[in-house]
Formats: structure tokens, sequence, C-alpha cells
């Protein structure tokens, strides 16, 4: 299978401190790829490398054929308009509704007429559950429902790809279980890349194709779910137990 990215001996320091170390990385194009990892491993790193909001200190990132490396803003837009990218705290607009976060992106990167955009927000609101929350505020939802939301916008754009970072950080059991659900199922119908960071294993058991983890700054495991299960790497091993 063709790659959709792929890390090139990739380094990055912040304040003198190394926190990607060489690493090496395949996403393939259609795959779900979980990356897991400790807190402050630079899981959240990748993926702010694939949109271009960071740029290696050495190596390559290539995205979609293209080498990214040292692009400018304007050169990133094709690329950044490929990718959807649902961030940790949802990143919605407080003083926009529903409708007006959902149709934003719209407004900005396309021609579409109102009609057609109403048509577009409507579709992917039902894709995540969400009927008839267009004129909410961010403000009125809940913790699970502002995640939908960002989710909803994060595909408005019918992308190539689709970036989680830490999708089901301080939400409870039963949600997180309805949108590692929903994640799977958002996948699957849009038939699009999806690159998920998460510290949830039980959520990344059940949603990858492929879990890769990273480790000082290095991917030091890929594989499917069961075979990272049948893992005898000691590190491995600890970090799924805990």
């Amino acid at each position: 299978m063709a790659p959709f990215a792929f890390f090139d001996e990739v380094y990055k320091e912040f304040d003198g401190k190394e926190v990607l170390r060489g690493l090496t990385l395949l996403i393939r194009k259609g795959e779900v790829l979980v990356i897991l990892g400790g807190s402050g491993t630079g899981k959240t790193v990748i993926l702010k490398h694939i949109v271009g909001l960071l740029e290696p200190d050495k190596g390559r990132v290539f995205v979609d054929g293209v080498d990214v490396t040292g692009m400018d803003e304007n050169q990133l837009i094709p690329i950044r308009q490929k990718v959807g990218f649902l961030f940790q705290g949802g990143a919605l607009f407080d003083s926009m509704s529903v409708y007006e976060n959902m149709a934003f992106p719209l407004q900005e990167h396309t021609s579409l007429s109102s009609g057609e955009i109403e048509v577009k927000v409507k579709e992917k609101l039902k894709m995540v559950g969400l009927e008839g929350t267009d004129w909410m505020m961010p403000t009125k939802l809940s913790g699970g429902m502002r995640k939908r939301v960002a989710l909803a916008r994060a595909i408005i754009l019918e992308p190539r790809a689709l970036l989680y970072d830490e999708p089901t950080t301080g939400l409870d059991p039963i949600t997180t279980k309805w949108v590692t659900k929903l994640m799977r199922n958002i996948h699957e119908q849009l038939k699009i890349t999806t690159i998920i960071v998460t510290h949830n294993i039980q959520s990344a058991m059940s949603v990858a194709d492929r879990i890769a983890f990273l480790y000082r700054g290095r991917i030091k495991f890929v594989g499917t779910p069961d075979e990272i299960r049948a893992c005898e790497d000691p590190i491995v091993h600890e970090f799924l137990r805990s």
C-alpha cells in the first residue's frame, strides 16, 4: 500500500531537549494508525510535522508524495487542505454557533453557495449524531458533544486524512467508547487515512489497523493490535500493563 506520510530520520528539539531522535515512520494510505506513548514523548509533535506546524531540525517529512520540509505558509495551503486536524481541546470558536463553526472552513476555502454550505453542514452533523444542534453555542455543549462538533468540522472539507490529538482526553468511559466507535465509523464511511495520537490503550486496540509505539523519540514497535499484544519487548509490555 502506498504511503500517505513518511518521516525520514526526523529530529526535533525544544529548548535544548531532544523530543524526536531520528524518527522513521511510514503511514499507509487508507489505514488507521494509532501512535501510542507516554505523556511528553512527542506524539503530538509528529502530527504537527504532517501539517507543517513544526519543521524538523534534521530529516525530512513527506505528505502524499510531496516533501513538505522547509515549505512556507503559502506552499503548505494545498497540503493542509488535504488534512483534517481534530485538536485536543476541539478548538471551537466559542463566539460562533455550531453551524457557524462548521460553515467557516467552507466559506474560507470554497466558492459554495449558502444553500450548498447548509447541506454540507447538516450532512456532517448527521454523521456524528448531532442533528438539530446547528444553532447551539459551544458553551452549551457537553465535552463529548464538543468533540463531535470538532470532528464534524474537521471532515467538512472532505480531507484525504484525518489527524486526532488525544480525542478521548477528559471524557467519561461511556463517551470514550462512543467516540472511539465513531472514529472507526467515520474512517470506514470516508475511506481516508486516519492517524490517532492517544495514551488510551483500550481505545487504541479497538480502533487501530496498526499501532506505532513511540519511546525516547523513536518508534520502538509498529504492528497490528494482535502483534503488539504478543510483543515481548519489556518496555512495550510494561506500557501496555500500565
